[in-house]
């Protein structure tokens, strides 16, 4: 009797701490950053395995794409570019995987910034690593920042993070072989957005924020725009609020939705910055129509001001499609020759 107690009382605390262990680490919980002092909220549903339950039936094709460094390129990941003090969740960290040619090559050399997408409320920069690491196989510094989502900091704050890792990385660009005058960036869905934003707002102070390096430039020379949309007054993004237990992501990142705020909808839409002093620019879009709003306006415009762009809408895609073979590899080619032909 006594035997068979101590099995059960055994098998009872092993299975406490499985239960224990997962909770800890349900990815949908919240969950605690290294450095940070208190307990970020995090929405982890926007993950390549979770887009691809979403896309398997009706892609069949598509396999994810997994991170691999690639030979003679040195990887140095979770750099801190800032420290925010004071936020409600303590001191903050934030970071950036950074991927370079080995010293053997030449230099200094152009740059790439990454930013991932997910609806400005989830996603990691993790999701862009296999692009960064392919890019600087041919030749660039890149970098995939990690930036506030909505469950943690409304807008602009995303906008402010990504700017002071511009600045960093300028600042630095000795330390890390960037040639600061040759620094694009790139998006994909939300991040796409946000880079698009952030390159055609180029020395527009309320857009600067104040998180370190303020006398550096985060000016930008290059944009690619992967399924960014660029309108937000658009009706695929403005009008889904009607039910309002069901936010749109927009209205999660304004923190109201386009009928009660509408001009915070407009300030953070890069359609109304594009003019003479917008760099070159890149689109890469899905088949899915929604996610060109405001692309051919902005496009009209640079024609008008003989500002170089280049559009490629890759036929039978997912939203996702940068995330997935057979998809990724000429994904890679357009950007690489569009980043050439700008900077080399």
């Amino acid at each position: 009797m006594m035997k068979y107690c101590k099995r059960f009382l055994k098998r009872t605390f092993e299975i406490l701490i499985i239960v224990l262990i997962l909770t800890l680490y349900n990815p949908r919980a919240t969950n605690a950053q290294s450095h940070d002092s208190k307990i970020i909220p995090r929405d982890t549903s926007f993950t390549p395995y979770m887009a691809w339950v979403q896309i398997k039936n009706s892609f069949p094709e598509a396999k994810i794409v997994k991170p691999n460094l690639p030979k003679g390129i040195v990887s140095q990941n979770n750099v801190v570019y800032t420290i925010l003090q004071n936020t409600p969740y303590g001191k903050r960290y934030l970071h950036l995987d950074l991927f370079r040619p080995s010293e053997s090559r030449k230099g200094p050399l152009p740059a790439l910034i990454l930013i991932h997408g997910g609806g400005w409320r989830s996603g990691n920069k993790l999701m862009q690593v296999p692009i960064a690491q392919q890019i600087a196989l041919r030749g660039y510094v890149t970098a995939s920042v990690e930036y506030r989502l909505s469950p943690e900091a409304l807008y602009p704050a995303a906008i402010y993070d990504i700017k002071a890792a511009i600045r960093f990385l300028r600042a630095n660009a000795k330390r890390y072989n960037i040639d600061p005058k040759r620094i694009a960036i790139t998006g994909s869905s939300a991040g796409g957005q946000l880079a698009a934003l952030i390159g055609m707002t180029n020395g527009l102070q309320k857009f600067e924020g104040d998180e370190g390096n303020n006398s550096v430039s985060s000016k930008i020379q290059a944009i690619i725009d992967m399924d960014g949309i660029l309108d937000f007054t658009d009706p695929n993004e403005s009008a889904k609020d009607d039910d309002p237990l069901k936010p749109s992501a927009g209205a999660y990142w304004f923190g109201a939705s386009f009928k009660q705020v509408p001009e915070k909808w407009i300030e953070a839409s890069p359609l109304i910055y594009a003019g003479k002093n917008t760099p070159p620019i890149l689109f890469l879009n899905s088949s899915l129509p929604r996610f060109h709003a405001g692309r051919d306006s902005v496009i009209t415009i640079l024609n008008k001001y003989g500002i170089y762009s280049e559009l490629h809408t890759i036929p039978g895609t997912p939203h996702p499609f940068w995330l997935f073979h057979p998809w990724f590899r000429p994904t890679i080619e357009y950007m690489v020759t569009f980043l050439d032909k700008i900077f080399k």
